[in-house]
């Protein structure tokens, strides 16, 4: 099969395309052939060896931790899913990932793909819209009536958190750049905030929740707009524990943990139109396709989720 791997750290010159088994599947997982599969921030990270400490694998590695497709061979513990199901998948970090033509899967991360959804929009939620899910509903609680700050919302995980927080019945606030101003709010985003013009800890006061895609100043400036008891979700890097207890509030770093019916609830929500993928951008499986799409998401200027079509 056609996969793109690293066999070394380092820059987007370390992509490329190679030919590689088809993978072996166990009894409890299932092998997808790929329609598609999108870019996320840990994909570079990785690639540049950022988190070599946490998942360090031997190379070859496959990057891209997003999958749809159909499923083409079940394994004997298998009970969910047969040949021929559309599904869509986190799968677990492993060295073989998804920019590739194959990727074996386990069931339990694993979700049905309604009709109504592609696969290049299906391939843009999992590790996003699961991250956002997490950081607002098991991490936070977040209840109807919730006032939420979402850091980024033009972003991919911001996209999703702002439409899931809607779902929830919650007030959301969101901080993006003037020019995406109006398909955010077409999220339905209560109060806009264009973080060149304001400043968001000027303007906003007794929330309940913040979901920080953005670390540093941002993360610290967050907790004066919490009210007592409040809850900061961070996707960047670990919160400051004594900060948060001088502000009264819990803050805590959210890791991604794969969910299969998770996943299935987000299908839920866009089958309703209560959430919609929003793909801004879209490359080929290919060595400069790969580079183009790391080099975009470093740039920290993709709108919505960069793509990736496999067949």
């Amino acid at each position: 099969m056609k996969a793109i791997v690293i066999e070394k750290y380092g820059s987007t010159e370390q992509l490329k395309e190679k030919e590689m088994q088809i993978p072996e599947i166990e009894d409890n997982q299932v092998l997808v052939e790929l329609k598609a599969t999108s870019i996320n921030p840990i994909d570079w990270k990785l690639r540049e060896g950022y988190l070599k400490e946490k998942v360090d694998f031997e190379f070859p590695i496959i990057l891209g931790w997003d999958a749809a497709g159909i499923v083409r061979k079940t394994g004997a513990n298998v009970s969910k899913f047969k040949e021929g199901d559309r599904v869509f998948s986190r799968p677990e970090l492993t060295r073989l990932g998804t920019y590739a033509e194959y990727a074996a899967i386990d069931e339990h991360v694993l979700a049905h793909l309604p009709e109504e959804i592609s696969y290049e929009q299906a391939a843009a939620v999992p590790l996003a819209g699961l991250t956002a899910r997490q950081c607002l509903v098991d991490s936070a609680g977040i209840q109807e009536g919730d006032k939420v700050l979402i850091h980024a919302g033009s972003g991919g995980v911001g996209h999703y958190a702002i439409q899931i927080a809607k779902s929830f019945g919650a007030y959301v606030a969101t901080t993006a750049s003037g020019k995406n101003q109006e398909w955010v709010e077409e999220l339905g985003v209560d109060r806009f905030i264009n973080y060149k013009e304001e400043n968001f800890e000027e303007v906003l006061e007794d929330f309940d929740i913040v979901l920080d895609t953005l670390g540093g100043d941002i993360q610290e400036k967050s907790y004066s707009i919490l009210k007592e008891g409040g809850r900061l979700a961070s996707i960047v890097q670990p919160p400051d524990q004594e900060t948060a207890e001088k502000h009264g509030v819990k803050a805590e770093f959210v890791w991604l943990e794969p969910d299969g019916e998770k996943l299935a609830q987000l299908g839920n929500l866009m089958v309703k139109g209560e959430m919609i993928s929003k793909v801004g951008h879209t490359f080929p499986l290919s060595e400069e396709g790969l580079r183009e799409a790391h080099r975009l998401s470093e740039s920290h200027h993709a709108v919505g989720k960069i793509v990736i079509k496999i067949k």
